[in-house]
C-alpha cells in the first residue's frame, strides 16, 4: 500500500498505521523487546521524516533550493541517528531482516517513500530553472539521503565530535550536490 497524499495529519496517521501493520510479522521470533522498541521508534519518527519530505511538494519555486534542502538534510540526519541505534540489534537476526524487507515492500515504506518526494521536488525545481538542467533528480535525491545516513552512522559509532556538526554536515551535503544552474 502506497502512502496516500492529502492532509499531513492523515498522512502521518496512515504512516503510523502502516508501521503497526508491519509489526505483527516482525515480532515473531524477534529479539525480546528490541523489535518492539525499534517499531515504536519507527512509528514515532517515520511520519515526521516523511512529512518533511512530502512538504517539499509545496516548496517548489519558493525560497532558496539550497535552504529547502538543508532543512531536509538536517531532518534526515536526525531521523537516521534516532532510528539506527534501535535498528542495529533488530537486524542482527537474518529472519527479522527478511521479514522487515517484505513488510516494507508490502506497505509502501521502502526507499522510494524517501527518494520519490525528494526527486519530485528536484525535478520541479529543474523545470523552473532553479536546478541545473543536467542534474539527475533521482540520483541527487539518493546522494542527499546517503550523505545524511552516513553522517548519522559515523556519529553513532565514532561520536558526534568525530566530524562536523549536524548543521555543518547538512549544509555540506547540499552544497556538494552542486545543483545550481551555472
Amino acid at each position: 500500500m502506497a502512502i496516500p497524499s492529502g492532509s499531513p495529519h492523515l498522512t502521518s496517521q496512515d504512516t503510523r498505521r502502516l508501521v503497526l501493520q508491519m509489526a505483527a510479522p516482525l515480532r515473531e521470533d524477534g529479539p525480546s523487546g528490541q523489535v518492539t522498541h525499534f517499531l515504536a521508534l519507527l512509528q514515532d519518527r517515520l511520519p515526521l521524516w516523511l512529512g518533511v519530505l512530502r512538504d517539499l511538494e509545496h516548496r517548489a519555486g519558493r525560497g532558496q533550493v539550497r535552504d529547502n534542502l538543508v532543512v531536509v538534510a538536517r531532518a534526515g540526519i536526525g531521523y537516521y541517528a534516532d532510528v539506527q541505534s534501535a535498528a542495529l540489534p533488530v537486524f542482527s537476526s537474518p529472519a527479522v531482516t527478511v521479514r522487515f524487507r517484505h513488510a516494507l515492500k508490502a506497505n509502501g515504506l521502502g526507499p522510494p517513500a524517501e527518494v520519490t518526494p525528494l526527486a519530485s521536488y528536484l525535478r520541479e525545481e529543474r523545470l523552473l530553472g532553479r536546478v541545473a538542467g543536467e542534474v539527475d533528480p533521482e540520483a541527487s535525491a539518493r546522494l542527499l539521503l546517503a550523505g545524511c545516513l552516513r553522517h548519522a552512522f559515523v556519529e553513532l559509532f565514532v561520536g558526534a565530535d568525530a566530524g562536523p556538526s549536524r548543521e555543518t554536515a547538512a549544509e555540506e551535503i547540499v552544497r556538494e550536490l552542486r545543483l545550481e544552474p551555472r
